[in-house]
């Protein structure tokens, strides 16, 4: 017995030997990676093309497709083979705001700061009238909120319409930490992954007396101040600083909503204490937006750096090319599509040779619902469940969608093996503030691209970075712009990317997976992307 246990020990130690040194990372490699992303760095003037000169790039726009075309054009150029746009349906025409001035014209003149709510239409040439406010029921059911609205239909024609009371906007003593503590950082790579509970179904919602939604009331409203002439909704940012967060029209129609604003806490705040001391509040707008039918189909931009000895493998990084429209779209996530095409840049200028295939993918309708990636998983891999035939050849996507700060940790869709061979392929990065890697079992999507990839049964990769002001400041903004970035972040990003997804591509194994026994149960499947007017569920990502 003695005999055999000490056989068994060797076997495992041998085994413990040669996993180590399969994950021993290319230390020479390693060097030329940081040597060619200091002293050669393209980041910033890539950042400054997909920000300045494309942003914003709302899903289906003009300047979208534009930044996909200059994306695969400039990776192309760099060495990059196969670069191309890939279609997928949309379902909607693309949106663009144009031009929007906002003027105070009594009790005094004065400028306004709005941001136009996507897929609304445009004013009729210059918009003035009295201001007006409404104040709806809380959680009307159907009878509430008519009677409500039935009860205002003769103060709304000819009139600017501000919806909702003002938001107190409390003044912060306490700031956020703009870096995460190394502590708080392994303490959550090294917290087991919880267990996803499955969300129960949803209340039947034919009762009469069951409060509407949110999305039921806003749609209701819409059609209100529109059949009741109404010349503008304003809604109120509720942020401080001047933050100004404008989303959608949900129905991404623009004959169902009224042309529709959503202005400065500050500034709305002081339209409704004008009102409040019963003076008249005269406002004038003028709003040039214009819809691109062409946006139906939108477009995912892929290049590859081919393999090797296992070039029908792949190992995928990306992030979401798209981005909301009130800034240009610098940290959400022109950031994360510049890190992946700069880990790219570098592994080609250094001349590397992975075996397996590294394909670089941005994606667009992430603000949307996640939609490109989702298109793309669903067109190239299937599921776990149903599988293409190239499901098997994946070895791992990552992803970045955090904003500017320096990547601290992965989490990973896998086993507790996946961990160990990112922790080891990482373990060189730690002086950039790389601290490890965590896995997931969730199979839910929500939040960012990688999500797609793990609701297929596939090992989706997130990157966990600093905050620095992306909650606070940057995320879906109008202050999301250029001069948010942090240079030496995004540079130290780009470093640990290139030379994880090198390692993940020169092994002799691909990433280890889920046998089929571990496989989480998969959830429900989301809708497929709407085909006509009709509106697609809506994700508020990353």
């Amino acid at each position: 017995m003695r005999k055999l246990a000490g056989v068994s020990l060797a076997l495992m130690l041998a085994a413990l030997a040669v996993l180590a040194a399969e994950e021993r990372p290319d230390e020479a490699m390693l060097w030329k990676i940081r040597q060619e992303a200091t002293s050669r760095s393209q980041i910033l003037q890539t950042l400054h093309v997909l920000t300045d000169v494309y942003g914003p790039r709302l899903t289906g726009s003009p300047n979208l497709k534009a930044a996909g075309e200059w994306a695969v054009q400039q990776m192309t150029s760099w060495g990059l083979k196969n670069g191309r746009l890939e279609p997928w349906e949309f379902g909607y025409a693309g949106w663009t705001n144009e031009r929007v001035t906002a003027h105070l014209l009594s009790p005094v003149k004065d400028a306004l700061v709005v941001e136009v709510l996507a897929w609304t239409p445009g004013t009729t040439g210059v918009a003035r009238g009295q201001a007006v406010q409404i104040t709806l029921p809380v959680r009307p059911n159907a009878t509430d909120l008519t009677t409500f609205l039935d009860g205002i239909k003769s103060t709304i024609k000819g009139k600017i319409v501000l919806v909702g009371p003002h938001q107190s906007v409390p003044v912060i003593f306490n700031p956020a930490a703009l870096r995460r503590e190394d502590a708080d950082v392994v303490g959550l790579l090294n917290t087991p992954p919880a267990q996803t509970p499955f969300a129960a179904a949803p209340p039947r919602s034919d009762d009469p007396q069951r409060p509407l939604t949110n999305a039921q009331i806003q749609e209701r409203l819409n059609q209100f101040l529109l059949a009741n002439g109404a010349l503008v909704r304003i809604n109120d940012a509720g942020r401080d600083h001047g933050q100004i967060r404008a989303f959608d029209n949900a129905t991404r129609d623009v004959t169902k909503a009224p042309p529709t604003v959503v202005m400065r806490n500050e500034d709305y705040g002081r339209i409704s204490r004008l009102l409040a001391d019963k003076r008249q509040v005269e406002l004038e707008f003028e709003i040039v937006n214009r819809s691109y039918p062409e946006g139906r189909t939108s477009y995912n931009a892929v290049a590859e750096i081919p393999g090797t000895d296992k070039a029908d493998e792949v190992v995928m990084l990306g992030g979401h090319l798209d981005s909301w429209h009130a800034a240009t779209g610098a940290t959400d996530n022109a950031i994360g599509c510049s890190v992946m095409m700069e880990a790219v840049r570098i592994l080609t200028a250094i001349g590397a040779k992975p075996r397996r295939t590294i394909r670089v993918a941005l994606w667009s309708g992430e603000e949307q619902g996640l939609l490109g990636s989702r298109a793309y998983v669903r067109e190239h891999f299937g599921t776990f469940e149903d599988p293409k035939p190239e499901y098997a050849k994946l070895s791992a996507y990552f992803n970045m969608d955090s904003g500017t700060g320096r990547v601290r940790g992965l989490t990973a869709f896998g086993p507790s093996t996946t961990a160990d061979v990112l922790r080891e392929a990482t373990a060189s990065f730690k002086d950039l503030g790389m601290l490890g890697a965590t896995t997931t079992r969730s199979r839910g999507t929500g939040g960012t691209d990688s999500t797609n990839f793990n609701a297929a049964g596939l090992p989706g990769i997130n990157t966990m970075l600093d905050p620095i002001q992306y909650q606070t400041y940057t995320w879906h903004t109008n202050l999301d712009t250029y001069e948010r970035i942090v240079e030496d972040d995004v540079k130290k990003a780009a470093i640990v990317i290139a030379g994880t997804v090198y390692h993940l591509a020169m092994r002799d194994e691909p990433l280890p997976r889920f046998s089929k026994d571990e496989m989480p149960r998969s959830p429900a499947p989301p809708p497929a992307p709407a085909t006509s007017g009709t509106a697609a569920p809506t994700t508020r990502s990353n």
